[in-house]
């Protein structure tokens, strides 16, 4: 004898759940979204902090690459953490150490506690953002739950760098009396993150499905060969992208020749490991290697792009820290707009032909953006620099040369951050499923601070051949003006860095658009997988019974 209840009843028990998935998402989505922003939301705060803490500007830069070096070479192990000692409980621990490091960081008082707060901080993004992947597959059901979660998720992993420069220009403006306490406002970009990351903690308990523990051992050797490794190779090609050191250097060098060398000792400890912290089979499926290896190429190109047209903005069109933040605010709504539509396709069409009009999409974008010139004419260059000066680019229309391909990018990227992400992490073996998730969010560190770190390099040799030809004209061109001995060496030196900066910033463009291009070649050839596929659960080679 069975008891069935009523609909109405049915229906009360559905509407819990649902209620309970989506605050689910919205626990994820937070933690997501404060990983991603604090890539960037540091960046146009740099200049103050620099004057506050007495930092030179060769050791500025690692503000930004101190955080993407400990975050992109810890992701494997905080994968693998969560696998075996249950996700949720890493994803918690994860906020929690970065909203310690980002307290640390804004009561900073010199550079090493600034530097470790920031590598603190990349511990716990390492911790939470793979186990945060990882949930979403033990908390939703497969098919459009599961399609739409990885959507917000897709979602708040691009927009979160455009977010985190308009918070970035917002906070660093904030007078400390508007708050009532002596506090500079380059500190509140890391304080708020104090806040946010202790109440998701706590939020997650509640919400979010604790995954079994795997049996196996943590690979000591595997953690330190493969982490090592990722950091010397970044921190190596980051290097190789300055513009004191460059590729001749003798620590770039020494520090790329020792990440090869330690991760090709990782591959041979991982092919004889009992309990790998990566499986080589992750790599066999021929779809998943290719969305790994498009998900390094693509966030190359884009997050050079936001380094490189941020700078532009601020240094050849005029604008200002804050209206330079809101410049790339179309990009966070085109990018949602663009996951929310690739989340409604995935279900009917296969994700080759959305990922590939992505990529498509984006190295239009990135084309466009090549495109860009000012007036580089002598005088006008040195009326620039000159105190009170106007911009170069001041005539330069941000609606007809900036936005149109801002929205371009933007929809390309919500294009090919949700099928991807889908087919990176499909038919997973169980136990695997973090680690999957771990090299997905590596892949796209490691292919960001490659990208800069080669666009970097591009840029700066377009740059310097642009400023030999500009330096002379410029020196004619102070002395008719009568400036007097002393200013004419600093004076063409600026103008000459300025005159040269829109030469190496658009041969960036144009390299990195051929980046994209390359990916999108390997989507169309390479990633196979049907739209019904991604509908089912189970391990790779499972059956899959399609209508």
């Amino acid at each position: 004898m069975t008891d069935t209840a009523p609909p109405d009843q049915q229906a009360g028990a559905h509407e819990p759940r649902q209620l309970r998935l989506g605050w689910a998402l919205v626990v994820i989505s937070i933690a997501q979204l404060m990983v991603v922003l604090d890539a960037t939301i540091a960046n146009i705060a740099l200049p103050f902090i620099g004057a506050d803490l007495d930092i030179d500007q060769a050791n500025l830069t690692w503000i930004v690459t101190g955080y993407a070096l400990a975050f992109g070479g810890l992701l494997l192990l905080g994968g693998r953490l969560g696998d075996l000692y249950g996700r949720r409980r890493v994803f918690m621990i994860g906020l929690v150490v970065f909203a310690v490091a980002s307290l640390l960081g804004g009561i900073a008082t010199n550079e090493p506690l600034l530097l470790a707060a920031r590598g603190l901080q990349g511990l716990g993004a390492a911790l939470a953002s793979p186990a945060a992947l990882a949930l979403i597959t033990t908390t939703f059901p497969a098919g459009p739950a599961r399609n739409r979660a990885f959507a917000v998720y897709a979602a708040m992993s691009g927009a979160g760098a455009a977010v985190g420069l308009i918070l970035g220009g917002w906070l660093t403006g904030i007078s400390p009396q508007l708050l009532g306490v002596d506090v500079d406002g380059w500190r509140l970009t890391f304080l708020i993150n104090v806040p946010i990351g202790l109440v998701a903690a706590a939020l997650a308990p509640r919400f979010l499905n604790e995954s079994e523990g795997t049996e196996g051992q943590l690979d000591v050797p595997g953690a330190v060969t493969g982490t090592l490794g990722l950091l010397g190779l970044v921190y190596g090609l980051t290097r190789a992208g300055e513009e004191a050191h460059g590729w001749g250097d003798t620590w770039t060098i020494a520090s790329l020749v020792a990440g090869v060398a330690l991760l090709v000792a990782f591959a041979f400890v991982e092919s004889r490991a009992a309990h790998p912290l990566l499986p080589i089979r992750i790599f066999q499926n021929r779809t998943r290697a290719a969305s790994f290896l498009v998900m390094m190429l693509v966030p190359a190109a884009m997050f050079a792009m936001f380094f490189f047209l941020s700078l532009f903005i601020q240094q050849v069109v005029g604008y200002s820290p804050l209206h330079t933040g809101f410049a790339f605010l179309p990009f966070s709504v085109g990018i949602v707009i663009g996951a929310g539509l690739s989340s409604n396709l995935v279900n009917r069409i296969d994700p080759r032909f959305i990922a590939g009009t992505g990529t498509l999409l984006a190295a239009i974008a990135l084309f466009g953006f090549s495109r860009l010139s000012v007036d580089e004419s002598s005088a006008n260059l040195l009326q620039a620099v000159m105190p009170g000066g106007q911009p170069v680019g001041e005539d330069l229309n941000y609606w007809a040369s900036i936005f149109p391909f801002i929205v371009l990018m933007s929809f390309g990227m919500g294009m090919v951050f949700v099928p991807l992400t889908l087919t990176a992490v499909h038919h997973v073996r169980a136990e695997d499923s973090g680690i999957g998730s771990g090299v997905l969010n590596t892949m796209q560190q490691v292919g960001g601070a490659l990208g800069l770190a080669v666009l970097a390099t591009v840029s700066l040799h377009f740059a310097s051949g642009r400023g030999e030809e500009l330096s002379p004209d410029l020196l004619a061109a102070a002395q008719q003006q009568g400036l007097s001995g002393d200013q004419i060496p600093q004076v063409v030196g600026a103008a000459t860095q300025l005159g040269s900066f829109t030469d190496g910033a658009t041969a960036a463009f144009l390299v990195g658009s051929a980046m994209i291009l390359v990916g999108s070649l390997i989507v169309w050839l390479f990633l196979d997988v049907k739209h019904e596929e991604l509908a089912t659960d189970g391990p790779e080679g499972a059956p899959v019974h399609l209508g």
